[in-house]
C-alpha cells in the first residue's frame, strides 16, 4: 500500500499550448494617442450634429426643401468613393500582415485616389451648389451644409496625405509585417472619417 501511494505521482493540468489552444489577449488596434485624436475629432462632429438638429428644429421648412436643390448624385457618388477607400485600406492591412508590402502600398494608393476623387467631385459640387445660387448666406440649411461638408473636405484632404506618409514608410521598410502600428493608426483614423461622411450623408442629402 505504502508501495502504490509513494508511486503516486498527481497529474498537472495540461497547458494551453499542449490543447492546441492559444489565449489571445483582448486587443485595440491602433495606439492610445489615435483614439484620443478620434475621440476629440467626433466630439468636434457631434457638436455639428447638435447644432444641425437644433436649427432644424427651428426651421423645419428649411431643412425641408434645403436637401432638394442639392446634388443627391454627386452625395451618393462620394459615399460610394468612401466606402471603397476603406475597403482599400483592410486589404492594405491584410497585406502588410501577410508580408506583401509592395500590395499594401498599392491597396493604399487605391484609397488615395478615392480621397482624390472625393475632393474633385465635392469641389465640383460646390461650384454646381454657387450656380444655383446656394451659398452659405443663402439660408441657415446651406449654411450649416457648407461648414459639415467643408470640414469633411478638409479631415479627407489631411486623411490623404497622411495615407500616402504611410506609403512611403512601407516603401522605405520602416512598416513590415511585424512592425506596421503607424499603417494601423491612420487605417483607423481614415475609417472615422469614412464614419463621419456615412452620417453626414443622410443627414444632409436624404431626409427631409
Amino acid at each position: 500500500m505504502n508501495a502504490l501511494a509513494s508511486s503516486y505521482v498527481p497529474q498537472t493540468k495540461p497547458t494551453s499550448e499542449q490543447l492546441n489552444f492559444v489565449v489571445k489577449k483582448a486587443n485595440i488596434p491602433g495606439s492610445m494617442a489615435i483614439w484620443f485624436a478620434i475621440l476629440a475629432e467626433m466630439s468636434e462632429f457631434a457638436i455639428m450634429f447638435i447644432v444641425y438638429f437644433l436649427a432644424k428644429v427651428h426651421n423645419p421648412e428649411l431643412f425641408h426643401e434645403g436637401p432638394t436643390r442639392l446634388s443627391t448624385l454627386a452625395g451618393t457618388t462620394n459615399t460610394l468613393v468612401m466606402l471603397t477607400s476603406s475597403f482599400f485600406v483592410v486589404r492594405a492591412v491584410i497585406a502588410i500582415r501577410a508580408n506583401k508590402p509592395k500590395q499594401s502600398a498599392n491597396w493604399l494608393w487605391g484609397a488615395v485616389a478615392c480621397g482624390v476623387i472625393y475632393l474633385i467631385i465635392k469641389a465640383f459640387e460646390y461650384h454646381w451648389n454657387t450656380t444655383q445660387g446656394l451659398a452659405t448666406e443663402t439660408n441657415i440649411f446651406y449654411g450649416v451644409y457648407y461648414y459639415v461638408t467643408f470640414n469633411h473636405f478638409l479631415h479627407v484632404g489631411w486623411g490623404s496625405a497622411g495615407l500616402i506618409w504611410v506609403i512611403y514608410r512601407i516603401n522605405t521598410g520602416i512598416y513590415t509585417s511585424n512592425e506596421h502600428e503607424g499603417l494601423i493608426n491612420m487605417a483607423v483614423y481614415w475609417h472615422m472619417i469614412d464614419l463621419a461622411w456615412i452620417t453626414i450623408f443622410p443627414l444632409l442629402y436624404v431626409i427631409r
